[in-house]
């Protein structure tokens, strides 16, 4: 059992102080926007910094919300989010499970084109001919099939895939089950954790997927919610942008729609990490090797 001396004390005390410091550090900005958000454009000039509005305003969300379109934007991006991120999982496994295997052929030489690609690309000019070539522009299939298998997490699957035991794909076969059979039943159930990581890896990018929609949609109707909510800030701040995504109405300041949109934007998202959390921490062999 360990003593609590004096010495562990303060340095308990300090490491406590210094975790307690740095956590306010990292939470108080977005409690600033937060706050600025539902906040009248007064108060934020007059304070510069709030985090308990006493002049409390919904004018930003009532701008924000005032375009028909926000509901389709964000239904597109939560389609392009969900299948997207179903799209990516699958093809990363489909690739990660063979090259985590040593009886395959060709896996190093695979790998090494993969890890290539980490270093070196084509560019924003080569994709953009790509996916015109493809027939991919304006739809958004241009926003999930470039990217679709992503390299560093590629890499992260197929070392989680390497730390299984071989005993329970020799088990499987016995049994007579396929390779395809192994993965799916065995492999990825067991693998829950690295699963849930790569899928909130690539359920982040989809939702902040902007360049994207920029280069490869002209089509406003498709648009993300990114796209639509940088157009909502280029009116509001009185630059150009395209003035059809809002309806008539007077313009707020520009400093309080931006935190509105740092909320909306960010919120739901946000509310996808409780549902993964669990697999974080969850052993990823528990139970799955007994005798």
């Amino acid at each position: 059992m360990r003593k609590h001396t004096l010495t562990s004390r303060i340095f308990d005390g300090f490491i406590i102080t210094f975790i307690t410091l740095y956590a306010a550090v990292c939470i108080l900005p977005f409690i600033h926007i937060v706050a600025g958000s539902f906040t009248t454009s007064a108060e934020l000039l007059r304070k510069g910094f709030v985090l308990i509005p006493t002049e409390f305003s919904l004018e930003s969300y009532r701008y924000i919300f005032s375009t028909n379109r926000l509901i389709r934007s964000m239904g597109v991006t939560v389609y392009v989010t969900v299948i997207g991120t179903i799209l990516n999982v699958v093809f990363t496994a489909l690739l990660a499970y063979p090259l985590a295997r040593k009886d395959v052929a060709g896996r190093s030489f695979v790998l090494k084109m993969v890890v290539f690609t980490m270093l070196f690309s084509g560019g924003m000019i080569p994709s953009f001919l790509l996916v015109k070539q493809l027939g991919l522009l304006n739809t958004l299939w241009s926003l999930m099939l470039p990217g679709l298998i992503g390299a560093f997490i590629l890499i992260i699957l197929k070392t989680f895939f390497q730390q299984l035991p071989d005993s329970i794909e020799e088990s499987a076969k016995i049994d007579g089950a396929n390779d395809l059979q192994i993965l799916y039943k065995i492999v990825l159930p067991l693998s829950m954790p690295a699963v849930a990581t790569i899928s909130l890896f690539y359920a982040v990018a989809h939702w902040n997927s902007f360049m994207q929609a920029v280069l490869y949609l002209n089509n406003s109707e498709l648009w993300p919610i990114q796209v639509l909510l940088r157009q909502i800030i280029l009116m509001s701040s009185g630059n150009f942008g395209d003035s059809s995504v809002m309806d008539d109405g007077a313009m707020p300041p520009a400093q309080t729609v931006k935190m509105a949109v740092i909320v909306v934007a960010t919120v739901p998202i946000l509310l996808v990490y409780p549902f993964l959390q669990k697999h974080f921490t969850k052993g990823a062999m528990l139970g799955s090797v007994k005798g």
